[in-house]
């Protein structure tokens, strides 16, 4: 089955570390949308009549739109693509657009799975990030929405935040477990070039990002979550059983997806293929009735470098029998080689002929994978 990924690139004001692709201008919203149901229509072959099994609304902050915008872009992908009756349907929200009234409105509509943006449950951490909501309203929307029948809530974290000790970082997860959402995607505080975060590191204004306490509040949530019984089964994603988020989860297993919007991505097995990542530019084309993309015929070497990177990052690991079989004894060969230095040091484990990263392995996740590359001439 395949997903669908939509990109809603508005958001009300600007968060210091983040670099994806938004507007805090709703001006060109009314065009947008209009510009994204021509989009999913010229699009409606790209998945060859698949069976479509998860959609997921991401951006900037989807959570900005109303229930009839979003009742038309389900009417659209209804038209054109085959959604599965057991489909999970996720839409991003921030905290403080999730209103008692906003949330009763999202149960009328197909949305069956809430993201929330919630970072932090401290005010000093949300204010240096320049989140626009409070700390109270962080708790008390993943209640509210609970309340009014939303069972599969994921929430995000921030561990490495220069305002976050490792006492309020275990305040954080006690927080959310109290909370008895059943997933929590987790990420360190990456300083991103061209944002305002990047800068007030460079002037002086704000502390860089500590490496050794980030590694620490790493070690704490993967002890904390594992005592919560949540299942660590990626990088940064833990949940409780049964509950994993499928709509990731396939670009992890290599589905075939797509994406739309401004900025989104797609790829269906043989090439990928990335939208141009300005709105008014996305619109003017889909007004003509023309896509505005470019694309990459991925080489046999991009693909394998690029299940090495996602396979390896889950708990399914990254299986040395489908290297064989789709890649050729050649990668095999070059993987299970490169990989004996990383088992000599505990930090891979081969079971069952897959590997996986051990806890000290998990780590150094982007390093190992990347010296398992493949480089071609």
């Amino acid at each position: 089955m395949a997903g669908i990924y939509i990109h809603i690139p508005f958001c009300k004001q600007a968060c210091h570390y983040c670099d994806f692709h938004f507007s805090t201008s709703l001006k060109n919203k009314d065009a947008f949308l209009i510009s994204l149901k021509k989009e999913i229509e010229l699009q409606k072959n790209y998945l060859e009549a698949s069976k479509i099994s998860t959609i997921y609304f991401g951006g900037g902050t989807p959570s900005l739109l109303s229930e009839s915008e979003l009742m038309h872009i389900f009417d659209t992908l209804n038209s054109h693509f085959e959604i599965a009756p057991d489909a999970e349907i996720t839409l991003e929200a921030n905290p403080d657009d999730l209103s008692l009234k906003k949330i009763k409105e999202l149960k009328h509509t197909p949305v069956n799975r809430l993201s929330v943006g919630i970072q932090s449950f401290f005010d000093e951490d949300l204010v240096l990030m320049n989140r626009a909501h409070t700390s109270k309203e962080a708790l008390s929307v993943v209640q509210t929405s609970q309340d009014a029948g939303f069972e599969n809530i994921t929430i995000d974290l921030i561990y490495g935040i220069q305002t976050l000790t490792n006492e309020k970082w275990k305040h954080n997860l006690q927080t959310a477990f109290d909370l008895q959402v059943k997933h929590i995607s987790s990420y360190c505080l990456t300083v991103e070039a061209k944002t305002a975060l990047s800068n007030f590191i460079k002037t002086g204004k704000v502390k860089n990002v500590d490496e050794q306490q980030s590694i620490e509040q790493f070690e704490i949530m993967v002890e904390k979550m594992k005592e919560n019984d949540f299942i660590h089964y990626e990088i940064s994603n833990f949940c409780k059983k049964d509950y994993h988020s499928k709509h990731n989860s396939n670009y992890w297993l290599k589905e075939n997806y797509l994406g739309l919007g401004p900025s989104a991505h797609s790829y269906n097995g043989i090439s990928r293929q990335w939208n141009i990542s300005n709105n008014a530019l996305y619109i003017q084309s889909l007004e003509n009735n023309k896509l505005n993309f470019e694309e990459e015929t991925l080489t046999a070497a991009q693909k394998y470098n690029e299940y090495i990177l996602t396979s390896l990052r889950t708990i399914w690991g990254t299986d040395l029998n489908c290297i064989k079989t789709i890649f050729g004894t050649d990668y095999l060969t070059y993987c299970i080689k490169e990989s004996e230095k990383y088992i000599s040091e505990g930090k891979l484990l081969n079971q069952e002929n897959k590997l996986f990263l051990t806890e000290k392995g998990k780590l150094l996740a982007d390093k190992i994978a990347s010296d398992l590359f493949y480089i071609s001439d």
